[in-house]
């Protein structure tokens, strides 16, 4: 395939990428702020739970080194 051919499979690729992105169905602005509370909720509680077993884990092999 010559430079021209590989040209065109490009803006052709990119115009279906544009019609695509036409027909996606977005949230409204209510149901995003709803989903990143959501998100942001989950990532705390996560990082809290990990945390808890880090600390625990590293008590844990503390005490097995100490004896």
């Amino acid at each position: 395939m010559d430079f021209k051919g590989k040209i065109e499979n490009l803006k052709g690729y990119f115009i279906d990428v544009y019609m695509e992105a036409k027909r996606v169905t977005w949230p409204s602005k209510k149901d995003a702020i709803k989903g990143t509370y959501v998100v942001l909720i989950t990532v705390v509680i996560a990082a809290i739970f990990l945390g808890i077993v880090d600390v625990g884990l590293a008590r844990f092999i503390q005490a097995l080194l100490r004896g």
